[in-house]
């Protein structure tokens, strides 16, 4: 009998394995796709955002709902220690201009590579293509491999990190509810995270206009303003700015069935010079010359600005819906174009060292847990410190001598 199954090789059971097999624990980590950490390598495409550089209450402050649960684990696990870990396997760190973390190499692949190495030096045995599919009548974990039959997976301690239900195609699809239900286990719906979110565009704007960037603006919804930029597309909008209020606006479209958003496109200019600027006399320039050449408006904003019908003629009015494009968002992007997840199991579920309470012996981390974070380091962050907080965890449960599953 192994001491300790991981089912889920994305970060947060990859470095529980880290932590468990570097303590001589026999560990074995199964993977349902054909090579670990899937979403990990997707999410290093344009730049692996580790964590951030900001002060620590700042940081955590980031999570909202979820800060009191998260915040005791990510203290022992902090920003610093993720950066510490990612030197120890020869993979430097820096601090980007907007405080976020990345690898020297800007890349996943390096660090993963590294990763693995140590595992296997460590005695991980990693075993992919093979589906969790529930739990024995005595216990045991269930693993299908392709072509065959479900079979009990006997260990002293699981650990469960099966990911949420955003990108599918990667390796989380929630497909373990149903199994966790079944045991009493609460869990949250799932919604999408740091989404997109459908907007009526007229048929013009999504003709001419679907895949252009819309930057350095300011969004705004309820009292929070968010600076930025976005992308038009043709179901609406998405980008880093939208990312950061999207908790907010979903929550809104649950409560009102809409939720409204703000666009400031000039957000460094104050309403008043704005008015200064559109009062001098254009001339016979046409409006879409004159604001061109006077606020450097380009045809996606002009092109936003008639979205709410005739643009103004007073330079007064005019001013203020370029510093108030209103839209209205009417659902978020489907879950599985989502950059994360909210919902899963319910954070009541779980003691201090990440075990089911229902299900002695068996813990879970990451994303499959009822959180969220926005974009910018934190997710990944939250994901390393459960990983290490269930590894103690386990350790500390499989040291009392508690009976093997």
């Amino acid at each position: 009998m192994m001491d300790v199954l991981i089912i889920g090789a994305g970060p947060a059971g990859l470095h529980a394995a880290d932590r468990l097999s570097a303590r001589g624990l026999a560990v074995t980590v199964v993977e349902r796709m054909a090579s670990p950490a899937r979403k990990f390598l997707m999410a290093g495409r344009g730049g692996l955002n580790l964590t951030h550089s900001e002060d620590l209450e700042t940081f955590l402050s980031r999570y909202r709902e979820a800060e009191a649960f998260l915040a005791p684990m990510i203290r022992d696990f902090p920003p610093c220690a993720l950066r510490e870990w990612c030197h120890e396997l020869g993979q430097e760190t820096f601090v980007g201009t907007s405080g976020r973390v990345f690898p020297r190499s800007m890349k996943a692949s390096p660090l993963l590579r590294a990763w693995l190495r140590r595992l296997e030096a460590n005695g991980v045995n990693l075993l992919t293509r093979r589906r969790f599919t529930g739990f024995s009548g005595d216990g045991h974990a269930l693993l299908q491999a392709e072509g065959e039959e479900p079979a009990p997976a006997p260990a002293r301690a699981v650990l469960l990190a099966l990911g949420g239900a955003s990108w599918p195609k990667l390796g989380s699809d929630a497909a373990w509810v149903n199994a966790l239900e079944n045991r009493g286990i609460r869990i949250s719906m799932f919604q999408p995270a740091n989404c997109g979110f459908l907007i009526g565009w007229s048929p013009v704007l999504k003709e001419r206009f679907a895949g252009t960037p819309l930057k350095r603006i300011a969004l705004s919804h309820d009292q929070r303003t968010v600076p930025g930029e976005a992308v038009i597309s043709e179901q609406g909008l998405e980008g880093g700015a939208v990312y950061a209020l999207s908790a907010d606006v979903r929550e809104s479209i649950n409560r009102e069935g809409s939720a409204r958003l703000t666009i400031d496109l000039r957000p460094s200019l104050p309403l008043e010079e704005l008015t200064r600027k559109l009062s001098r006399p254009r001339g016979k320039q046409s409006l879409s010359t004159f604001l061109k050449k006077t606020l450097r408006l380009h045809p996606v904003e002009q092109a936003l600005l008639r979205e709410a019908g005739p643009l103004p003629v007073s330079p007064g009015e005019l001013a203020a819906r370029i510093k108030s494009v209103k839209v209205t968002c009417r659902a978020p992007y489907p879950i599985g174009r989502a950059i994360s997840s909210a919902g899963g199991i319910a954070l009541d579920e779980l003691d201090e060292g990440l075990m089911l309470r229902k299900l002695p012996g068996v813990f879970a981390a990451g994303e499959m847990l009822d959180w969220e974070a926005p974009t910018g380091g934190y997710l990944l962050q939250a994901c390393f410190a459960m990983g290490q907080r269930a590894a103690d965890g386990i350790s500390a449960y499989l040291e009392n001598g508690d009976s093997p599953r």
